[in-house]
Order: structure tokens, then sequence, then C-alpha cells
């Protein structure tokens, strides 16, 4: 498939490696920057319009996710989207890619081992909600370049346990001041680290023992792999005369 890169940071780059190396084009990479840097020529996101790319994978920031994903949708080439703190957009994409008889792949985290997790994380906080004795919290801990937090991943865990659990009506980000704590919110912090490709961690904790659950990421390959692998599912979907909006549950089929 020919494949247009949105976004050449660190995970463009281990996208481009997995693409090469299972025999894909990387026909345009569009960036900030110069027209040329180290060999790679940088494409503009008007370029994509007439370019026969079959997908464009995005990994860019929160505050141009949007416009290239709207741009994608636009002009018809399907889209997978890596990049997390716009989906409060979300629902406007799914509208528009419904108008426009597009398609869209979106996961906060395409890490298969994640979305794994993600299921282990319902399952359990479905189980939890009968023992109220049980407080719970999220951390998850990232490198210092990572932009927003709390991570996108974190956000869909902790979702996920306060729709499972009576007990929690929304959840906050950072610690609770002295005396302050207010046991109707789920705290999630977030740690900033020099060296820490992602860590995922709910711990449940009473006053006589604690279970956690935890997902470490070892490197972006896994997620650059899974991103991937989305891009030639819906390059296949759209083959097969499917479109709309995918994620990791269809892929994975959890």
């Amino acid at each position: 498939m020919k494949v247009a890169i949105i976004g050449y940071g660190k995970m463009g780059r281990e996208i481009e490696r997995i693409l090469v190396a299972r025999g894909h084009e990387v026909a345009l990479v569009i960036d900030v920057g110069q027209n040329a840097d180290g060999g790679v020529s940088y494409a503009k996101i008007d370029d994509l319009e007439g370019s026969g790319v079959d997908v464009a994978i995005e990994f860019t920031t929160p505050d141009t996710a949007l416009g290239n994903i709207v741009k994608c949708l636009e002009i018809g080439v399907p889209v997978v989207c890596g990049t997390t703190a716009w989906t409060a957009h979300l629902p406007e994409v799914e509208e528009l890619c419904r108008q426009r008889g597009g398609a869209f792949f979106y996961a906060s985290n395409y890490s298969i081992g994640v979305n794994v997790t993600f299921e282990l994380n319902r399952r359990l906080a479905e189980m939890m909600n009968r023992f109220a004795e049980y407080d719970v919290t999220v951390e998850e801990v990232h490198h210092v370049q990572k932009k927003d937090a709390p991570s996108g991943t974190a956000v869909v865990i902790a979702n996920d346990i306060v729709a499972a659990l009576d007990r929690k009506l929304r959840w906050v980000l950072g610690c609770q001041a002295v005396g302050a704590f207010d046991p109707a919110e789920l705290e999630v912090v977030s740690v900033r680290r020099s060296v820490a490709p992602g860590t995922h961690t709910v711990t449940y904790e009473s006053p006589v023992d604690a279970i956690t659950l935890t997902h470490n990421i070892k490197s972006r390959a896994g997620l650059a792999a899974g991103a991937v692998s989305a891009a030639e599912f819906l390059v296949s979907e759209v083959a097969a005369g499917r479109k709309g909006v995918f994620s990791m549950n269809d892929l994975l089929k959890l």
C-alpha cells in the first residue's frame, strides 16, 4: 500500500521503518521543517490531494491533529490517527466521516498489550463494584517529551473505571490535597521522567490488601507496529467496500 505519514517525530520514523520492512511504500512524509532533512522530502498537508495514497497515518500534536484528520476525510483519504488529547472533537470527526463516506481509525494506544489491558481493566472494575472497601487509583508514567497529561491511555482506563464503579462519579488529575479527599473522585496521577516509554497502573487497595494491574511499554516499536496493522486493516476494509469509524476492537476482535 502507498502511505502518507503525517508527523515525522520518533513515532513517525518508527512507523516508516516498519512500513518499509513490510514492503509498503512511504509516498509522502508530511511534517514541519525544511524541504529536505536527512534525505527525507517533506510535504504539506495540501499535497495529500491527488497523491494517490491508500491511507494516511497521523501522529502529530493535539493542536494539529483535528485539522489533519478533517483534511484527509474531506479529500477521501482513509486515515489512522494516534494523536491524543484532541478527542473532545471526536464526535464531530466521526460525524464528518459518516457524512463523507470516509474511513477513520482511532485508538488512544496501538499496543496489543494495552488493548488487552483495557479489556482486563473493564472486567476488573465490574467485579470490584461489589467491594466498596477497595478504593482505586490510576497512575501513568511517561517521558518528559510527552505533551499531554494524563495520557490518552490513562483517560480510557479512568473513564472505563468510572463507568463500572457506582462509587466513582468522575476522575480528577493529580494528587488530592490533604483533607480534601472526595471518595466519589477517581485519582489519576501523571508522572514525567527523563527515560520512561510508558507505564500504566491501576491499583485497588483495601485496609488488608491491594490488587494491581500494570502494563509496561518497552519501546515504541509495538505502538508503531499496531498503527501499521491498523492501516493495513483499514485499507482492506475500504477495498471490501466497508467504510466508517473503526477501533482496535475491530482490528483485534476483542
